[in-house]
């Protein structure tokens, strides 16, 4: 499987591979690459790896001797996966795009805040930063173990790490 590291610190990598069109085929294909990236890593064997999934709950990767955080996100062309070894992590990616109706996304999902900071903004700069606070609230929610929902000014608890992929993609880690 072909994937490449994006981001590697003390317990925490992400990994980044192409994503095909077919949700379900691009699923399958970043589970075997997370396996593989954590094989290679902790220099396991990757048939004692594997990753679990239950409905409406977070991804956990399963290792030999313990069950360790897991994130993925996907979005047309690319997939993201980062895996935590000291505890929860979310990560999120999405394809930077000019959204008509950014200032009801904003308000309703990025709150009063935000909103007020992309009003500000030059409408060209807009885009970029819409994304890069979208995928700082959803990898948020992701480490908290929350599901996407309207804005709350509850306080989450985590270490934000922008992610170095290319445009047309934006990328962030929670930890």
């Amino acid at each position: 499987m072909a994937f490449r590291i994006i981001w590697s610190a003390d317990g925490l990598l992400a990994i980044a591979l192409a994503a095909p069109p077919s949700r379900v085929e691009a699923r399958a294909r970043v589970r075997q690459a997370v396996r593989e990236a954590a094989a290679q890593w902790r220099s396991i064997d990757i048939d004692t790896i594997s990753v679990q999934s239950n409905p409406g709950q977070a991804p956990a990767l399963q290792l030999p001797d313990r069950t360790v955080g897991l994130s993925i996100s996907h979005d047309e062309g690319l997939s993201l996966a980062a895996i935590h070894l000291h505890g929860k992590v979310g990560i999120d990616v999405m394809r930077v795009v000019a959204i008509p109706d950014w200032e009801i996304v904003a308000r309703d999902y990025l709150g009063l805040q935000v909103t007020s900071q992309l009003a500000a903004m030059p409408a060209a700069e807009r885009p970029l930063a819409l994304a890069q606070a979208w995928t700082a609230r959803e990898a948020s929610l992701k480490c908290a173990g929350l599901q996407l929902a309207e804005w709350s000014d509850a306080i989450i608890d985590c270490r934000l790490q922008a992610l170095p992929v290319q445009l047309p993609y934006v990328a962030t880690l929670a930890y």
